[in-house]
């Protein structure tokens, strides 16, 4: 696969057959007139649509006799955790119109750029809180990587389908909370495996959702490590079962921070010992066999796009663990509910979402976060900015003009973009798969240190397996994931780009029709390929990154920056922030983000003098890194 790699460049044009998305499939009908649904044309200045369901007589979707309203919000369904046959899902139409306030010195209390998942949770905690907040998100459905498309009766998840956060116990079901919280709840169907590893070495793991039978099959696999498997998983659980004990909220805000140690502090002196540590090297304190220690790396491939050596313990431990406690449950009809709930719930609470608001520039006056404009000239202002794009996007574009902050330039040195991915949109006929298929795989048929190499391994979501009303009746959903640099692909003339896409995605097919499934070409009935430069256009990420990798091996999650900045009342939020990526670590950084902007627009306690101490401590730890 190394010569599809060399000398290949991305044409400056602008990609013609791309994912069109569309603003359907809402899960609400509004309980009451004055509680529906605005979503606003950013530039027109009106409401795009409020969404009824066409059939609002099935019993998956809220409709008018039984409908809860929860503080002006709405009640999606009920949290199911059993398996279930899900019916076809019913489509939406849109109407009516409403104007977007906007133009006067100060009037939001904040204004999240981007509708992501950590934009979203941001925006709702600080609307729930009372404060004013205006989200404008450049595309024209909300969710960003957790949205999602329609094409030819399927309807695809833009990225992962892994959903963690959707429990109903604990205080890491995040999901479950920011939901909560605007008066939402989502039907969800639980997932009897993580992901089916199929690696070198005919090497085959399943993550089941019980830990007992993980466990078993993998001490299976690797008998004369059992000792060493069930230590390091146990050190896994020392840090989940620490993290799952907080109220989680901003690490930033000292009052929180000196309250939570007084009641908790041998789960907050766990974390602080376990926050400066990568798995990697816990796990070599027990484990010596060179196959299991590959194993675990695949399994933080999936988590941080980088081997064991450089994830941070704290997020391997979250999620190794969370995904037998809170499993992982599939929203029914897709991922993209997710933000549309989000964004319904948003609006309830009193707050705005715009649309086809492209921010092209962060204001500032005397050195602080005043405002935005829009690519239309169109301007808004704030006490708060919070910012969804990734630190790349957000001082290398909305800031180009201002010099590179020292934090920012130290957080550089630290990481680099994360690759982004080459994906493949499948429908296919269903007779193709066998009846006992698992919703995820994770594919590396050669060589170990192909793992993070580009095109290398294969990450595969066939999420109809769960939820068939994604589909026609009788096919089935593949979404399949490749790391994919942006330099692959420059450069190149539009003929020779296309040519280039659907060669690597016949070889990428290819792979899985010997792996996994016999006759998969000949079963296509639907295709689409997008390249990094697909989700940099439809996501506004630079170079279509996913979020900071480290450009060595880091201390733990000691390097990465919090929600604050070194620009006064400017903030980021998303993966680049602690705790990382994935969608439960955005959602977290939401909750923490939304915390201390609510401490510093006076809606949450603070403490002015603990909170400078604080923030010059943690600067100093991230000196460390």
């Amino acid at each position: 696969m190394a010569k599809l790699v060399s000398g290949l460049q991305i044409p400056s044009s602008q990609d013609s057959n791309l994912p069109t998305f569309h603003l359907q499939n809402s899960y609400c009908k509004p309980a009451t007139h004055s509680s529906k649904l605005k979503f606003f044309n950013g530039y027109r200045g009106t409401q795009f649509s409020t969404l009824y369901p066409r059939n609002p007589s099935n019993p998956r979707f809220c409709h008018s006799p039984e409908i809860s309203s929860v503080s002006g919000g709405c009640k999606l369904g009920s949290m199911k955790l059993r398996f279930s046959k899900v019916g076809r899902r019913k489509r939406y139409a849109p109407v009516s119109s409403q104007a977007v306030d906007g133009g006067g010195r100060g009037d939001y209390d904040a204004i999240v750029i981007g509708s992501g998942i950590g934009g979203l949770v941001a925006a709702t905690q600080l609307a729930v809180k009372g404060a004013r907040v205006l989200v404008l998100e450049k595309y024209v459905i909300p969710g960003g990587s957790s949205g999602f498309y329609e094409r030819n009766g399927f309807t695809f998840d833009v990225g992962s389908s892994v959903m963690f956060g959707f429990s109903d116990k604990g205080n890491l079901n995040l999901i479950t909370q920011a939901l909560k919280a605007v008066g939402c709840k989502m039907e969800v169907i639980p997932d009897p495996t993580t992901v089916h590893f199929h690696l070198p070495n005919n090497l085959s793991v399943r993550i089941h959702r019980e830990y007992n039978d993980f466990i078993m099959e993998l001490i299976h696999n690797f008998p004369h490590e059992k000792e060493g498997i069930l230590k390091f998983y146990g050190e896994c659980w020392k840090i989940f079962n620490a993290l799952n004990s907080l109220e989680l909220k901003s690490l930033e805000e000292p009052l929180y921070l000196f309250g939570q140690f007084f009641r908790k502090p041998l789960e907050c002196l766990t974390l602080a010992y376990y926050m400066p540590q990568n798995a990697g090297d816990v796990a070599r304190k027990y484990i010596k066999d060179p196959g299991l220690l590959s194993f675990i790396d695949a399994e933080c491939f999936i988590v941080s796009t980088v081997s064991a050596l450089q994830t941070p313990m704290i997020n391997a431990g979250l999620v190794f663990c969370d995904r037998h406690f809170g499993g992982i449950n599939y929203p029914v009809g897709g991922v993209g509910g997710i933000a549309k709930s989000l964004a319904q719930g948003l609006v309830d609470k009193g707050s705005q979402i715009l649309y086809k608001a492209n921010v092209t520039k962060i204001i500032l006056e005397n050195g602080k976060a005043v405002g935005v404009r829009l690519s239309n000239g169109r301007e808004f202002n704030a006490k708060t900015i919070i910012s969804n794009a990734t630190r790349w996007d957000t001082f290398g574009k909305l800031l180009q003009e201002e010099k590179l902050p020292r934090e920012e330039e130290d957080f550089q040195k630290l990481y680099v973009k994360a690759p982004s991915f080459l994906s493949i949109h499948l429908g296919v006929k269903a007779d193709v798969l066998p009846p006992d298929t698992d919703c995820h795989h994770f594919v590396l048929e050669t060589a170990w240190e192909n793992l993070e190499a580009a095109y290398g391994s294969i990450f595969l979501s066939i999420p109809t397996v769960l939820d068939p009303s994604l589909a026609p009746e009788g096919h089935h959903i593949l979404h399949v994931f490749t790391t994919s640099s942006m330099d692959d692909w420059q450069g190149l003339p539009r003929e020779d780009y296309e040519m280039r896409k659907e060669f690597v995605a016949d070889e990428i097919i290819s792979r899985l029709e010997k792996k996994l499934f016999p006759g998969l070409k000949e079963s296509i009935v639907f295709k689409e390929v997008g390249t990094p430069k697909t989700h940099r256009r439809y996501l506004a990420r630079d170079d279509g990154t996913y979020g900071p990798i480290p450009r060595k091996k880091p201390k733990g999650l000691l390097g990465m920056p919090f929600n604050t900045t070194a620009i006064d009342r400017l903030y980021c939020v998303g993966d680049s922030c602690f705790p990382g990526q994935g969608v439960i670590a955005v959602a977290f950084s939401g909750v923490m983000c939304a915390h201390r902007v609510a401490a510093d627009i006076g809606i949450e306690k603070k403490s002015p003098i603990l909170d400078a101490a604080l923030l010059r401590l943690l600067g100093w730890l991230r000196t460390l890194a």
